[in-house]
């Protein structure tokens, strides 16, 4: 999809790009939240398209089945067995070292149903990898995408991760009821 096309969509539905996006880190691991609802994931298309650059996204195995799992590929999609121990956060780290250009976009909350804290595989995947975490909020009170500025993993694995969550807790998912 072309930027100019995804901007025509976003202002017909009414929503926002606000903050800068950092095309110019080419290694970048963006997390969205908060991800209450399956329409965050046309959103998040737009959004990408706005933004210009290729972000491939992780999702669970099940979604790149027949009928649609062509689509998910074809998105960027890449598949993850959530059944059996597997990992992950090394496979992906993996791919991170062997490429010059990579950006994974996750939903740290890993459903759209409530959760008390992120799952915390994308922090380690970014530190690993010597990466910034980029958060971007998906506020549908105000029918905004907020490009939050990018952050970059410490010693202190237990502050950060705090830090990271509570730059989500002024924003509202669509279903607000099971947001973080």
């Amino acid at each position: 999809m072309k930027k100019g096309l995804a901007q025509l969509i976003f202002k017909i539905i009414g929503w926002k790009v606000v903050g800068d996006y950092p095309l110019h880190i080419k290694k970048k691991m963006i997390i969205v939240a908060p991800h209450t609802s399956n329409w965050d994931f046309p959103i998040g298309i737009l959004v990408r398209a706005i933004f210009e650059d290729t972000i491939n996204f992780v999702g669970k195995k099940s979604l790149f089945k027949p009928p649609l799992g062509w689509l998910m590929s074809a998105l960027g999609g890449i598949a993850i067995d959530r059944s059996k121990s597997t990992n992950f956060v090394k496979s992906v780290v993996d791919e991170y070292d062997k490429r010059d250009s990579l950006t994974i976009q996750i939903a740290p909350e890993g459903t759209r149903n409530k959760v008390d804290r992120f799952k915390t595989g994308y922090y380690y995947i970014a530190k690993k990898a010597n990466i910034p975490v980029l958060p971007i909020a998906f506020d549908w009170a105000n029918k905004l995408v907020v490009v939050l500025d990018c952050y970059y993993p410490t010693e202190d694995a237990q502050s950060d991760l705090k830090k990271i969550e509570n730059l989500f807790k002024p924003y509202k998912g669509k279903f607000p009821e099971k947001g973080i």
